[in-house]
């Protein structure tokens, strides 16, 4: 068998429900990726800023900062790390790459797992593609509130 010479691409796990990020550590560590977490926003800025990560996944819904907040200090920062925003909510509020400044979005439903795997496995290893600043600027406001 060949082994693949590619190291493990570096990706933070954001979302304030511990269960889900561990659930999503194991998950990713399975498929050969390192893995670091934070369990709010402002956690991971703070690692995002002192570490280089390849991709991000991060949850819409959190406290204080909310991931669509986190995806435009990440693209302000000029960072070419390839971000995943998850949510429940994709559908009732619309969430788009477009509108959100991530790269993909994946609902969290009973296909997340193989949504997350595909997207990540797409993101990791593909070089960054630079949108337009205009493109690359977060529209958060065009995104409903909170709930359905």
């Amino acid at each position: 068998m060949k082994a693949d010479a590619s190291p493990a691409a570096s990706i933070l796990v954001v979302d304030d429900n511990q269960f889900g990020v561990s659930a999503r550590k194991m998950i990713l560590e399975g498929a050969g990726y390192r893995v670091e977490t934070a369990f709010s926003g402002e956690e991971a800025w703070e690692l995002f800023q002192k570490n280089q990560f390849d991709v991000v996944v991060t949850d819409y819904r959190m406290g204080v900062m909310d991931g669509v907040q986190l995806i435009g200090l990440i693209r302000k920062s000029g960072s070419l790390a390839r971000i995943v925003l998850l949510s429940g909510f994709v559908g009732c509020l619309g969430i788009t790459p477009e509108n959100s400044g991530a790269d993909e979005v994946v609902c969290k439903s009973s296909t997340e797992v193989p949504e997350l795997l595909r997207a990540i496995k797409r993101l990791a290893y593909q070089p960054a593609r630079r949108r337009p600043a205009s493109e690359r600027k977060t529209q958060g406001s065009k995104i409903a509130g909170k709930g359905c």
